[in-house]
């Protein structure tokens, strides 16, 4: 599969089958090309907390929200909801900011989730002070947002957008739609 392949591949998941486990190995082959990206001044500021574990997920999902522009969807049903989570944290101790990195990194983990079969959608909608009490965090470790990740139970459609409409939305068999701008739309041609 060729890396554009593997990024038309990568959509944002929300639903999953969730029996499905994701072992340690490929959340931490996630972490690594995390590690391998770049990163701003090469500070290298995040920290990851890494979760395949069904009672602890169990906790996590309902500090997440989910889907914002489906205003009557409350997020995944149990047996849909995600079999593992990637929790980006910043270290203060190294950095007051994140920079650009978080979105950097959160991409190269869903890309190495793609390769390895899975999907994911990054949740920056997180109740911040629940979670880090429940996941017991020292001060310094900021939550930044969540990597939820599992083999995909939806078909997500990419279609042309049109008239500015970028809101994505659900058919009533559940097929979700994103909206993208077209190439020429995105490239400045000058002379």
């Amino acid at each position: 599969m060729s890396l554009l392949d593997i990024i038309r591949k990568n959509r944002s998941y929300r639903r999953f089958y969730q029996d499905t486990e994701i072992p340690m190995e490929h959340l931490e082959l996630m972490v690594e090309a995390a590690r391998y990206s770049a990163s701003s001044r090469n500070i290298q500021p995040l920290k990851y907390i890494l979760c395949n574990c069904r009672e602890k997920n169990e906790k996590i999902f309902p500090t997440l929200a989910w889907a914002g522009y489906l205003t009557d969807w409350d997020g995944p049903v149990e047996g849909e909801r995600p079999s593992a989570y990637i929790v980006q944290l910043l270290d203060k101790n190294i950095s007051a900011t994140a920079s650009c990195d978080h979105g950097i990194t959160a991409q190269s983990i869903l890309l190495q989730a793609v390769e390895l079969g899975y999907g994911g959608c990054i949740i920056a909608s997180v109740k911040r002070e629940a979670l880090a009490a429940l996941l017991g965090l020292p001060e310094n470790l900021e939550i930044l947002q969540v990597i939820a990740l599992g083999r995909p139970k939806e078909i997500v459609v990419v279609d042309d957008m049109a008239d500015n409409a970028y809101k994505y939305w659900r058919e009533a068999d559940g097929t979700h739609h994103v909206p993208k701008r077209s190439l020429d739309e995105l490239i400045v041609r000058i002379d």
